[in-house]
């Protein structure tokens, strides 16, 4: 793929990506899914571009997300977690281990969460004992609920690549190699 068309291709992508961040201002009710679609558009990007492009349109759409972006947990579960995770879901699973790739997915994940728990509560305001509504064991089952979704959204990313390489790589590498 020429330069110019990567640069175009991965604009585009961030574009989207942005756009779908954007309404998660429009639509409240979906402030975890809305970064989750969002980053799941850079998945076309490391595929056809690679992974250093991956993560340049993740850091461009991070920042301008922290700019436009109104819903401000939104932002942080695009640029603590969805944002970089499709892209880092390649070199994840280059490991061979089984045990170990899945520990590795679970400590990126973990520390994204903690890491977003404690802006959430010390930078946006959100009172900690919301978090306590099941009381004093609240955030660690909270925790090990994220941990099942998380691993449930693994499992649903790993489906998707599979489509996206049967379905559009062909012809989208076609499309922007120009045949």
């Amino acid at each position: 793929m020429k330069n110019s068309m990567k640069v175009a291709f991965c604009g585009v992508m961030a574009a989207l990506s942005l756009v779908v961040m954007l309404l998660a201002g429009v639509v409240p009710v979906a402030t975890i899914a809305l970064p989750a679609v969002a980053g799941c558009l850079l998945i076309p990007v490391v595929v056809e571009a690679g992974l250093a492009w991956g993560f340049g349109v993740y850091g461009v759409c991070s920042v301008l997300a922290f700019f436009l972006v109104p819903d401000r947990e939104a932002f942080l579960f695009y640029a603590l977690f969805f944002g970089y995770y499709p892209v880092l879901y390649a070199p994840l699973g280059r490991i061979q281990s089984r045990v170990l790739r899945y520990g590795a997915k679970l400590l990126v994940f973990n520390a994204a969460a903690v890491l977003e728990v404690l802006l959430s509560v010390y930078v946006l305001g959100i009172p900690f004992e919301s978090l306590s509504i099941l009381g004093p064991w609240g955030p660690a089952v909270l925790l090990v609920l994220a941990n099942l979704v998380f691993l449930l959204y693994d499992f649903a990313m790993d489906g998707l690549i599979v489509q996206y390489l049967r379905r559009f790589h062909d012809r989208l590498g076609r499309l922007l190699r120009g045949k």
